[in-house]
């Protein structure tokens, strides 16, 4: 069988492309990008969109915003067009397959680590990705602030509950008719919006990555997560995060991050073709490299992250007010705005001036620098926006339950944050009753302490308004000093020395004792593929890692080798992965591939400590294409505790 290369991608979607300004502090980029394509049609040619239409709304760095405001004295903007309040009213446009906004349910984002340049992958104090190569800890930060989203009360998102899709909302409306039900409208997005994390290692990100190619990134994260359906992606986001030292889509000097869907004509060599449906995505480069140019040191000093979250949650935002671009929410008044999204209208302002950037508290995820977004009912750019309600009913309290608990005698908990909404966007106080003793919650949720007495508890949090409230119960266990974790291995059979598969579960022929690939140690291995056909081999076991205990780590050797002989592709994979006790994929700590072929074993170790108190499955799986065998060979696994 012929091996095509890697797939080219079918055309990147990139209707209403939304690009972050290398502006500099205190420009206000909502004046500087007219031009790009005025309503007559003529083009600016200082524009960061010129000869690139699929960038809209593209912001020019400041030298290019001085040609451009020059270009644009000499070249009028049309005069505005249909009903409007004012020239940064946004229009709906009529909705692209059926989807115009985020409606129906929340958003679920996907962050997508994309190369293997981001360098070894280990994990943080917070559960989260970490990457050694990301000097300013980056990853971490874009992890917590989509943790946070909706939580602490935070009314910075708030702002994406006016918007609307649907039947009822016709085409140039400039507000939403109040007969909509709930479900055609953006939801408040309470309590997080994180789905998942992937680190892509198996390819190196191109130095300078096309559009096409970010587009099929998000495609293959689309199958990673198993979203493969149009229903799985109606409310998936994919954030593809390149590394430092990239220049995706050639955005150094010229602009800082952009969204888009796969289904835009406009990217040289059209729509990329989809078995998944409709997706949404951004390309967000490691815009830190391009300093106070895309924001670093705007709001904050030193203010390293500033830009790039505000990059995060300014494309965010304008994937939710306009999922499949432009069939959302985008400006067609002909005037200097004309094309721009809600974040584009807002971009750039100046912490402390009207609508300027500030930060956000995401409550016990931390505080990030953002920018506001135009809220055409307020007809102003808001940082701040009360919860719009959508079908009449009283107002409601909702608590997120936060899970079980489990802490020891005499050890201090630290912080465990309750967040709740109120559907009238008031600020809520929290009260709690059933706490252990020693512990204490805040009139802002936070419980804190040191737990004084051993048992298992039930407790109550609740959270009021003062004329509505709403409560979640959770069990807390507080365990006796002296029944803390004993040093232990808890995989059965680790380096396959029984010479039978228990406890593993092993596809038939992986456990091997042949000179052909011999054991790290030992006599046994499980030798996965290694076939030169088509094939997919597993090995797994679950472990319950005890709740005393305060580290978990997975250990294991592994040799690759390979009769490939590409340097740039990756054909033949291993994934490493937790499943949770329904068996369904929690994370994939790993990836190798044939690129990372080497004469003997490496070793690699991995973070569990995210899943102590559960019982999890860890699971190796090979998977071989159709010709040129890739042995992946496994031995000496450990899952250490303490």
């Amino acid at each position: 069988m012929h091996r095509v290369p890697l797939r080219a991608a079918a055309g990147l979607g990139t209707a209403a492309i939304t690009l972050f300004a290398t502006a500099a502090t205190g420009v206000a980029a909502t004046s500087s990008t007219s031009g790009s394509s005025s309503s007559s049609g003529t083009a600016n040619p200082y524009a960061p969109t010129y000869g690139h239409p699929y960038r809209h709304g593209a912001v020019p760095n400041l030298a290019q915003y001085q040609k451009q405001k020059a270009w644009d004295a000499t070249h009028p903007a049309a005069a505005a067009v249909g009903a409007a309040t004012g020239p940064e009213t946004l229009s709906y446009g009529g909705g692209i397959d059926g989807t115009g906004v985020t409606s129906g349910a929340k958003s679920q984002v996907y962050l997508v680590f994309y190369g293997s340049q981001w360098g070894t992958q280990t994990t943080d104090s917070n559960g989260n990705a970490k990457f050694s190569t990301d000097t300013a800890g980056a990853a971490g930060v874009a992890q917590q602030m989509f943790k946070g989203i909706g939580t602490n009360n935070e009314l910075w998102s708030a702002d994406l509950t006016q918007w609307c899709d649907g039947a009822g909302v016709s085409t140039g409306a400039t507000s939403c008719p109040a007969s909509l039900p709930a479900s055609q409208f953006v939801p408040y997005q309470s309590g997080g919006v994180l789905a998942g994390v992937w680190y892509d290692n198996s390819v190196a990100s191109p130095s300078t990555a096309s559009g096409h190619q970010l587009g099929q990134e998000a495609l293959n994260a689309a199958h990673h997560f198993g979203n493969t359906t149009a229903a799985a992606n109606r409310h998936a986001y994919y954030v593809i995060l390149s590394p430092k030292g990239t220049n995706p889509d050639s955005y150094q000097g010229q602009y800082c991050a952009w969204h888009d869907y796969n289904g835009d004509s406009t990217l040289t060599g059209g729509a990329i073709s989809s078995d998944v449906g409709d997706f949404a995505f951004s390309n967000q480069p490691y815009n830190i490299d391009s300093g106070s140019g895309c924001g670093v040191g705007f709001v904050n000093s030193p203010g390293t992250t500033d830009g790039y979250t505000i990059t995060l949650g300014h494309e965010w935002h304008e994937t939710l007010s306009d999922q499949n671009p432009a069939g959302g929410w985008t400006n067609h008044t002909g005037s200097s705005f004309d094309g721009q999204e809600n974040s584009d209208e807002c971009a750039w302002l100046s912490p402390g001036s009207s609508g300027g950037a500030a930060n956000v508290s995401f409550g016990s995820f931390g505080t990030y620098a953002q920018q506001a977004s135009w809220s055409n009912d307020t007809n102003s750019c808001a940082i701040s926006h009360p919860i719009v309600q959508h079908g009449g009913g009283a107002e409601t309290v909702t608590v997120t339950n936060p899970g079980s608990k489990s802490s020891t005698v005499g050890t201090a908990i630290g912080t465990v944050q309750i967040s709740a909404t109120d559907s009238a966007g008031k600020s809520l106080t929290y009260s709690a009753t059933g706490l252990p003793a020693g512990l204490s919650i805040s009139s802002s949720g936070a419980i804190t302490g040191t737990p004084t007495t051993a048992g298992t508890y039930n407790v109550t949090v609740t959270a009021s308004s003062g004329t509505a409230s709403g409560s979640t119960s959770f069990s807390w266990t507080v365990n006796p000093v002296g029944t803390g974790c004993t040093a232990a291995q808890l995989f059965g059979n680790p380096g396959f020395e029984t010479g039978s598969a228990t406890p593993w579960t092993l596809t038939a022929g992986v456990l091997n004792s042949s000179s052909s690939e011999p054991a790290h140690s030992g006599s046994w291995d499980a030798w996965m593929d290694g076939y030169g056909t088509t094939h997919t081999d597993s090995v797994s076991q679950k472990v319950t890692i005890p709740s005393t205990c305060k580290s978990a780590t997975l250990g294991f050797w592994l040799h690759i080798d390979s009769a490939e002989t590409t340097t740039t592709t990756a054909f033949d994979k291993v994934t490493v992965q937790v499943l949770n006790s329904s068996g369904t994929v929690v994370a994939t700590l790993a990836t190798y591939s044939n690129l990372n072929k080497a004469s003997g074993y490496a070793s690699h170790s991995f973070s569990l400590t995210p899943y102590i108190g559960q019982s999890i499955t860890l699971k190796f799986t090979g998977t071989e294409d159709s010709s040129l065998q890739t042995s992946f060979v496994l031995d000496d696994t450990s899952v250490s505790v303490s």
